[in-house]
């Protein structure tokens, strides 16, 4: 590995002291996106965000450039911003530049499979994808199941964009080493913007936020890949200096590797395929597609996102600019920390305002993914356990309050899990969740084209993948943990090293397959499906489209008219 040197030896800040100049100018943008947050409150408001349509889906009215920034913010997360260039920095092409095709992959899934989730869920009035599965199957135990693990593997994903944050405030300075209150006072902080401005504009302020997010990630990028190379000695240094590394014994040691050789390719495509099958299958994922107004600005949507792909490359790049700059990572307790990287690199090598300029791209990265992750996962508790096994006579307003509450909680969940628990452990968590959450794959789209697939089957297939998934990711270490270490495993049959969740679809739709033959020919019910054909084409003017309907007048109190 690299050798570090102490937080003392940073020229910006002596003693990794207060950056003064990239703080103010962290908390000039951090209070522009603040006040962004709650002025969204009063931009097409409906009901007064009464509604989960309203405050946990933008009153599904948001046309193609908000929905592309939308989009962009929810799926390139603060998280990615550190994790990506970090993985690349210290151990290589393998496990950070899968990132890459993987997004590539994921613009096709977008364009066919969410166009139709959008459709039927446009037509039935659905918020989640449990609310899809319970009308597409008829069955609340499969779309407990599929909420469930949407809801659980979104908390890890939360309390990561905290750690991203967090990084930068590390970086920056920022918090005090005397006392565990005043270190993590800064995230408080912005724990408390997020979770106020969430509460009271809904997904409307992650939508408006994401505007300066992108535009400041856009910029900061761009001029790093320009301006780094060219101050360290080019981009032909810069790989003689990463190849050197994996030819060194410590770059060896730590399995560091500048190219995907022979026995990587199979952990490279099935990391790259699986991964693209899986983050569409995130609630907040969802939640974004389903706020849009239209089938055609997901289609739209789908051909213009690879536009993030390429700044995505480049932002990968720059673990490796790291290495050749000699960047050196330490956090405030004097540690080494490979995530620290890119916020390093900035504050070593760009003058100080530019360097908050790129701490706020990050930290406000964060914030947009921290608010739609908490909304969706909101939405799924309130529509699909507390609606439907808590109290189904529950109305519109009230789903909304309960929303509303649970979003708070879950980022409470959040800060907590990040103050108490090593950072590694929410690491670990979060590739656990993924590996789970590529599980209500087969429900999902699968139920998009066919019914043919039994309840019962697809319950079992996803029972079962869980428990493999699971049992396989505990038994796989890493220099930091005994368990959980890791997403890659052995795949049964072929012994290639291999996307643990990748496989275990596999065994999924395979157990799911042969079970559905299996009730079939049993004549076990199947339920009942909600769906038409037709419904997967609707367009966002069709007559038929079902409204959210509360007997409760909201603004009266006195019982409304059902419309016709």
């Amino acid at each position: 590995m690299t050798n570090f040197l102490p937080a003392a030896a940073d020229p910006s800040h002596p003693g990794g002291g207060l950056n003064v100049p990239a703080t103010i100018v962290l908390v000039l943008l951090f209070l522009l996106v603040t006040v962004m947050g709650f002025m969204a409150s009063r931009w097409r408001r409906g009901n007064n965000l009464e509604s989960l349509d309203e405050w946990g889906l933008g009153g599904r009215n948001f046309g193609t450039w908000i929905t592309w920034f939308l989009l962009g913010g929810d799926l390139y997360t603060a998280y990615t911003f550190v994790a990506v260039p970090a993985a690349m920095f210290g151990a290589g092409a393998v496990s950070g530049f899968f990132a890459v095709p993987y997004t590539i992959v994921l613009y096709p899934i977008i364009f066919f499979f969410m166009s139709r989730l959008w459709s039927v869920s446009h037509r039935h009035g659905y918020v989640t994808a449990g609310d899809f599965v319970r009308g597409r199957y008829g069955s609340r135990e499969l779309s407990l199941a599929i909420s469930i693990t949407g809801f659980v593997a979104t908390l890890p994903y939360i309390a990561l964009q905290l750690v991203g944050i967090q990084a930068v405030l590390e970086v920056a300075g920022v918090g005090g080493k005397g006392n565990w209150l005043a270190n993590d006072a800064p995230l408080f902080v912005a724990f408390v913007i997020l979770a106020a401005y969430t509460y009271t504009s809904g997904l409307r302020a992650p939508a408006i936020i994401a505007f300066v997010k992108d535009i400041l990630i856009y910029l900061v990028i761009i001029v790093a890949v320009i301006y780094l190379p060219s101050k360290i000695g080019g981009w032909s240094h810069i790989f003689d200096a990463v190849h050197a590394k994996s030819e060194s014994p410590a770059g060896k040691a730590a399995k560091f590797t500048d190219t995907v050789g022979p026995k990587a390719q199979w952990a490279y495509v099935t990391l790259a395929f699986g991964s693209a099958m899986a983050l569409f299958m995130y609630p907040h994922s969802i939640t974004a597609v389903l706020s849009s107004k239209s089938r055609n600005t997901i289609r739209k949507n789908a051909s213009i996102l690879p536009a993030y792909s390429f700044v995505l490359g480049l932002l990968a790049l720059l673990g490796w600019v790291a290495i050749a700059a000699g960047t050196k990572p330490i956090g405030l307790n004097g540690k080494p920390n490979a995530q620290l990287v890119v916020p390093q690199l900035f504050e070593d090598q760009f003058p100080s305002w530019f360097a908050g300029v790129a701490f706020a791209a990050i930290a406000i990265g964060a914030l947009v993914p921290a608010a739609i992750m908490s909304i969706a996962a909101a939405n799924t508790f309130t529509r699909n356990i507390y609606k439907e096994w808590l109290r189904p006579n529950a109305t519109v307003k009230q789903e909304a309050k309960v929303s509303k509450l649970t979003s708070l909680v879950v980022k409470v969940f959040a800060l907590v899990f990040v103050l108490a628990m090593d950072k590694q452990n929410a690491i670990n968590l979060q590739l656990l969740g993924g590996i789970w959450i590529l599980q209500t794959f087969p429900a999902i789209v699968i139920g998009l084209y066919t019914r043919w697939m039994h309840r019962y089957a697809l319950l079992a297939g996803w029972a079962v993948a869980m428990v493999y998934g699971t049992w396989r990711a505990y038994d796989v270490a890493s220099p930091a943990t005994k368990h959980f270490g890791g997403s890659l495993s052995n795949i049964p049959v072929i012994g290639e090293l291999g996307y643990i969740a990748f496989t275990a679809v596999i065994i999924n739709v395979i157990i799911a397959v042969v079970l559905t033959f299996v009730f079939n020919a049993l004549k076990v019910p199947a339920g009942r499906d909600e769906t038409a054909v037709a419904d997967y084409f609707v367009e966002e003017n069709d007559p038929r489209i079902e409204q959210d309907y509360d007997p409760t007048d909201l603004a009266t109190g006195e019982e409304a008219p059902k419309p016709a």
